[in-house]
């Protein structure tokens, strides 16, 4: 279990992180969430001793991580894919990893194995793709067979393929009772994911609940009903002080509807249902809704703009959107660093 207590960290006049205190348990995938600049990846480097925090402590389960004497045996962590030594083949990037925490050199092609790395046990990480590093960092998690993970936006660079195994990988380590936390942009693949959510913004926390929690305190749900009597449907509704919003697909949607009472409501007035469904909201519209507030940089909408005609022009008469000017040659690095920073 990661537990931290009044967590804080201040760089400067910034305050990254603001008195955090929650527990991540064994047994379940625990997600981690929040707006870019919450403090997500502060508190991670600080779990790990990699941050020194202003106040507060983190234990993993009931020590400190300084107090381990070899860590990868109690946690193993996934934050940057691409901090390996570039000259380093893959194996020798975990042997001297496992060499450091006494962790049997046969263990280094079980997890190359078991990540799908063994073809190119023998090739050095600078020729590696983004999906081949991340898949490198998640067997430098697993190394030590430890009992907490954790895993920082672990399906970057994966494909669909890779995207189900990790997903596969993290609920099992949970269904052996350990401590799996993960934190992720990817609001989709949370959702199939994660049993339990931790919310931060601007370094406070704002949730810690289950994930069907989460969803049904921070969106409204409703009741779908198509009918081909809608008439009739919408006066037994009003008799019975309910209302319903017309649906684009001609149906109803009835806002904190019972789905037995409209079912019984229908029956009573003799009203033939083609549809009656619970309506709820996805995790992405929760999140938006609870961190609106702690959001760092707001985005204006987007004004529509239809296909370029001649010079430039819209062809719906409209001047053409500026074209962005061109990223410089090493654009990709200095964002990769950025968004480093930014989280």
């Amino acid at each position: 279990m990661i537990e931290l207590h009044q967590l804080t960290k201040r760089y400067g006049d910034t305050l990254a992180v603001d008195g955090l205190s929650f527990a991540v348990p064994r047994g379940v995938v625990t997600g981690f969430l929040g707006p870019n600049g919450a403090g997500k990846s502060t508190t991670m480097r600080m779990i790990l001793d990699l941050d020194r925090p202003t106040a507060g402590r983190v234990t993993l389960d009931g020590r400190r991580y300084g107090q381990l004497a070899e860590p990868l045996s109690y946690i193993g962590a996934l934050l940057e894919a691409k901090a390996v030594h570039p000259g380093r083949t893959a194996r020798d990037h975990l042997l001297w990893m496992a060499q450091s925490n006494r962790i049997p050199a046969r263990r280094v092609d079980e997890v190359l194995e078991l990540v799908g790395l063994s073809a190119v046990a023998r090739k050095r990480a600078r020729g590696f793709s983004l999906g081949m590093s991340q898949r490198l960092g998640i067997a430098s998690a697993l190394l030590g067979d430890p009992e907490i993970l954790m895993f920082d936006e672990p399906v970057n660079g994966l494909d669909p393929e890779g995207i189900v195994w990790i997903r596969t990988l993290m609920k099992g380590l949970a269904a052996e009772g350990r401590t799996v936390f993960v934190s992720s942009h990817l609001m989709s693949e949370m959702a199939l994911t994660a049993d339990h959510l931790v919310v931060i913004g601007r370094g406070r926390l704002l949730a810690d609940l289950p994930m069907a929690d989460f969803i049904k305190q921070n969106s409204r749900s409703s009741v779908r009903v198509r009918t081909p009597q809608p008439e009739l449907l919408l006066d037994a509704l009003h008799r019975a002080g309910l209302h319903a919003d017309p649906g684009p697909d001609g149906s109803l949607e009835v806002p904190d509807g019972d789905l037995a009472f409209l079912g019984e409501l229908a029956a009573d007035h003799r009203i033939t249902l083609h549809e009656l469904s619970p309506q709820q909201a996805s995790l992405e519209e929760a999140f938006m809704q609870m961190t609106s507030d702690s959001v760092e940089y707001q985005a204006g909408s987007p004004r529509p703009v239809g296909p370029a005609g001649p010079g430039g022009a819209a062809v719906d008469g409209s001047p053409a959107a500026p074209s962005a000017p061109p990223a410089p040659a090493w654009g990709s690095d200095w964002q990769a660093r950025g968004k480093q920073k930014e989280n």
